[in-house]
């Protein structure tokens, strides 16, 4: 079966590094040369929390888009995402592009709309891949990162996976 390039945006905003490794972890299981963007701390977008981790994983898998979304959602589950009592966003995986999909399907648009609306899925999108061009834009993420004039707060976090510092050092200098 062929290989179909993926990003995945993921978030979390309570026992942040604890569910973003859980995540990142079972991630592994079935996606194939799987990167890891720099970690970036944001202020909450849409809802009343503390602050969440993001960070976006490029990956390749055989999966079709709509078992690799039900495996998100389980990896979610799994992290308490549906749990009645939850406080906060324990974990949110999103499908950010799959391949070259554009459209809507079975409820998931592609590519999905807050890569455009949030710093904290374009810059790390544009520092995992630069030159990959948004193809309802027809530019580059690097230059969409570099034209983007969105208002929010948002700082590169140190953030080690697996004994590799996420974040390089440079983004966590001040400036």
């Amino acid at each position: 079966m062929s290989l179909t390039q993926v990003y995945l945006g993921l978030g979390s905003n309570v026992e942040r590094e604890k569910h973003l490794l859980a995540g990142l972890d079972a991630l592994t299981g079935f996606l194939r040369d799987m990167r890891c963007s720099a970690v970036f701390e944001s202020q909450p977008v849409g809802i009343k929390s503390g602050p969440f981790f993001n960070l976006v994983v490029s990956a390749k898998t055989d999966l079709s888009l709509i078992d690799l979304s039900r495996r998100l959602k389980l990896i979610e589950a799994d992290n308490g995402r549906y749990a009645q009592d939850r406080k906060g966003l324990p974990l949110d995986i999103d499908v950010l592009f799959y391949g070259d999909l554009v459209g809507n399907f079975d409820g998931l648009t592609l590519p999905r709309a807050e890569i455009l609306k949030n710093a904290f899925v374009l810059w790390p999108l544009s520092l995992i891949a630069p030159d990959k061009v948004h193809p309802g834009v027809g530019k580059t993420l690097s230059q969409m990162w570099a034209e983007a004039q969105i208002d929010q707060v948002l700082a590169p976090a140190a953030f080690e996976w697996r004994g590799e510092q996420l974040t390089p050092v440079e983004l966590l200098l001040p400036l």
